[in-house]
């Protein structure tokens, strides 16, 4: 299985810590942001690993290469766009296989893409935490409603309703590549994973999920989340979020 990781972003909230240096190359508990999902991927055997690169792409991708020789680097001219394209950008890096993706500022724990590789399921999957209880993954996290089937029935930041939240960590199939594809055509670039997941579940295509509850993940967004997460990164290594 191949990996994808989408670090396109400017990291706008993050914009007083962030002038000089791109988002994901923050030091962050003694180690660039983006190298948690580097090395939770390749701890979960997973070594064909591409990078999608927008904001300051030249800059993150010299970096990693120093560090990550083996990377493949995809370029998304459209990064201020929805996340969703970061994704559709790497369409052809992947192909018709199904991929694991995670996000380029969400310092994760190997566990969790461990035992989403496991999972049997052949449909698209989303990494669910029902336990999340720090600040960084409550405070913006996505929330999501997922039924007695374990398969996602609404997703949003403003849910109301909701049993869990999104940890950022999926797994995919080329089905999500053609809902991008339809859903571009009304949206133009304004695509998000979310806006995916809805209409895939609205047309037969419902996300399964992966309960990671109490596996360590977080979502590092604003500045206090990051001081939160470095202090706690350097206090408690592997410790649960």
């Amino acid at each position: 299985m191949k990996g994808v990781i989408i670090a396109a972003g400017d990291g706008g909230r993050l914009r007083s810590l962030t002038l000089g240096t791109p988002k994901v190359l923050m030091e962050i508990g003694g180690q660039p942001l983006i190298q948690y999902a580097l090395n939770a991927l390749a701890e979960a055997g997973i070594a064909d690993i591409a990078v999608v690169v927008g904001y300051q792409a030249k800059k993150v991708q010299e970096a990693l290469e120093e560090r990550n020789p083996s990377l493949s680097f995809v370029n998304n001219e459209r990064y201020l766009g929805g996340n969703a394209i970061s994704v559709y950008e790497a369409r052809h890096f992947v192909r018709d296989e199904s991929f694991v993706l995670c996000m380029g500022d969400h310092p994760i724990g190997s566990e969790i893409v461990q035992k989403l590789v496991s999972t049997s399921h052949q449909e698209c999957v989303l990494c669910i935490d029902p336990e999340a209880w720090h600040p960084s993954q409550l405070s913006d996290g996505t929330r999501t409603l997922v039924d007695a089937t374990g398969h996602v029935m609404s997703i949003g930041k403003s849910l109301k309703v909701w049993n869990a939240i999104d940890t950022g960590v999926f797994k995919m199939t080329s089905e999500f590549f053609l809902a991008v594809e339809h859903l571009m055509t009304s949206q133009g670039a304004d695509v998000t994973i979310s806006d995916v997941v809805r209409y895939m579940g609205a047309n037969g295509k419902p996300f399964s999920t992966c309960d990671v509850g109490g596996m360590f993940w977080a979502d590092v967004d604003t500045p206090e989340d990051y001081r939160l997460i470095d202090k706690l990164l350097r206090g408690r290594h592997g410790e649960r979020v």
